[in-house]
């Protein structure tokens, strides 16, 4: 009694409304009311053109997404009732319940056979959503090349029936795909939350680098910097900043040790091999001498093409960064690495930085990222991850520390009588 409509009489409605506090209700009336507006529905419906604009989805991704939430009733009218349902499975749901919706949306076809071609129109969609125009700065149509290292990542083992037809994918290949592929999965996630609410899956770091360096000398396009951030927190994709690259600095160890030295950030190294692959690693201490592994659960590894995938920490063991400076053992590896163990890392750049190796290791359960496990590296890039407000804070601290320690070296020189003998 006293609501302005009667409560409804769907099982499926009444079990979802649950899921929701009356003020997150309440909101979803409220973008109902609005969208149905849009639709000129006389506040009954949304349309599929009001819903895909104001949720940031088109193409065969958006008119999927548009047949779940309608409950695959292909009326072209999504109700109030529609949308509690499935942003109560979508969002609120168990995570096997998530991941079969997800599975379902990648189904753009709705034919039930999850393949290639499904995969290739949900990443143009993506793509087109992310990033707005296909086309570069040179007036090149990129996407198809960039896609294609995402669609590499790909498994197919469920054969069709007749045994003529490629093979699909199944429900354990998708999630993988989805693991591999964090950065997708977080896109395919959220499409459902308010598009002003910065969601998941939908940042691209700002790539900071000099002016005079042109982007074609860049091994970090935004796509692939897209594709990295999926392994990180919100916080860590808002800027990147370029702090070696060998075409500049010179294919040298200890510039390169030099050049990153200024941040105590996380960074971003990779590299790009004599065999054209494209890898590296995400390292979430800074680069320290030490003669043993160090690190936390933060770190992955990555490949970039011609596949793109991220490996994260198994918790096998705790061998996670790697960084030996002027040691003398063969035991103790000069040099930079991630994963595995000394002399067979899962990846390591010698400290001559003209070789290296990859091999698979328990470490980020990852396998060889180039052709072979012998390594050249052609281009070597490291990007400093800037945290906002946090670094700043360590600036100040920084400056204050070394003022404090400035002071207290003049005293103890004076005390000692050498303050003033170079004056």
């Amino acid at each position: 009694m006293g609501n302005a409509q009667s409560p409804s009489a769907d099982p499926s409605f009444v079990t979802s409304s649950r899921a929701f506090t009356n003020q997150e209700l309440e909101d979803l009336r409220s973008l109902f009311v609005s969208l149905a507006a849009q639709s000129q529905s006389h506040g009954k419906f949304v349309s599929p053109s009001v819903f895909q604009a104001y949720f940031g989805i088109d193409g065969m991704l958006g008119d999927r997404m548009f047949n779940l939430v309608t409950r695959k009733r292909n009326d072209g009218m999504l109700t109030f009732e529609d949308l509690v349902i499935s942003k109560a499975t979508y969002e609120k749901g168990t995570r096997d319940e998530i991941d079969e919706f997800i599975r379902e949306l990648c189904d753009v076809t709705g034919d039930g056979i999850l393949g290639r071609s499904d995969l290739e129109a949900v990443l143009k969609s993506i793509h087109k959503a992310i990033f707005s125009s296909n086309i570069d700065e040179n007036g090149l149509n990129l996407h198809e090349n960039v896609l294609e290292v995402f669609l590499n990542a790909s498994t197919y083992s469920k054969k069709r029936e007749g045994g003529t037809a490629e093979n699909s994918m199944s429900s354990a290949d998708f999630r993988n795909w989805c693991s591999l592929l964090p950065s997708v999965r977080k896109f395919l996630g959220s499409l459902l939350m308010p598009p002003d609410s910065g969601r998941p899956g939908f940042q691209v770091p700002h790539l900071q680098h000099p002016e005079n360096l042109t982007s074609d000398l860049l091994i970090l396009r935004k796509e692939y910097a897209w594709h990295i951030g999926g392994g990180l927190s919100q916080h860590e994709v808002e800027e990147w900043k370029l702090l070696y690259h060998s075409s500049i600095n010179g294919l040298s160890f200890n510039t390169f040790l030099g050049s990153i030295s200024n941040g105590d950030g996380p960074t971003v190294l990779i590299i790009k091999d004599a065999d054209g692959f494209i890898y590296g690693g995400y390292a979430s201490q800074p680069w320290e001498r030490r003669s043993d592994f160090y690190g936390d659960m933060k770190s992955f590894l990555f490949q970039l093409y011609p596949r793109a995938s991220i490996f994260r920490p198994t918790g096998a063991n705790n061998n996670l960064q790697w960084c030996a400076v002027n040691f003398s053992s063969d035991s103790i590896p000069n040099g930079i690495g991630f994963g595995g163990r000394a002399n067979h890392f899962g990846l390591f750049l010698s400290a001559s930085f003209d070789q290296g190796h990859t091999f698979s290791c328990t470490t980020f359960n990852g396998p060889c990222l180039s052709k072979t496990n012998r390594i050249q590296p052609e281009v070597i890039e490291c990007w400093g991850v800037l945290l906002k407000g946090v670094q700043n804070e360590r600036l100040d601290l920084v400056k204050g520390t070394v003022l404090e320690r400035f002071k207290e070296d003049r005293n103890m020189l004076k005390m000692v009588g050498l303050a003033n003998s170079s004056e």
